[in-house]
């Protein structure tokens, strides 16, 4: 399927619940490890940032076929979805 997966060495898996073909273009790879990166810095541990990471990624591609449809993201518009994602999660939407 088109659904991530996150695996550490311990054995714990991550499914991601998203598959979005908003997703499916050009540098979005690129935000996503920027996503993770970010977390790391603030000293998340590492599979749990790669978790949430994807999550967050996920979240942001949802919210933007929600509102445009599934193609025509541009990598540079998902930085402000993952915000509106990680927004939403802190207000536990």
């Amino acid at each position: 399927g088109a659904q991530t997966i996150v695996a550490d060495a311990s054995g714990r898996v991550l499914l991601s619940p998203f598959a979005n073909a908003a997703l499916a273009t050009a540098g979005t790879g690129d935000v996503l490890a920027g996503a993770i990166a970010g977390l790391l810095a603030q000293d998340v541990e590492p599979s749990t940032a790669t978790g949430l990471g994807v999550y967050l990624h996920g979240a942001a591609g949802e919210l933007y076929a929600d509102d445009y449809g599934s193609s025509g993201l541009l990598a540079s518009e998902l930085g402000a979805g993952i915000a509106r994602a990680a927004a939403s999660m802190r207000r536990g939407e």
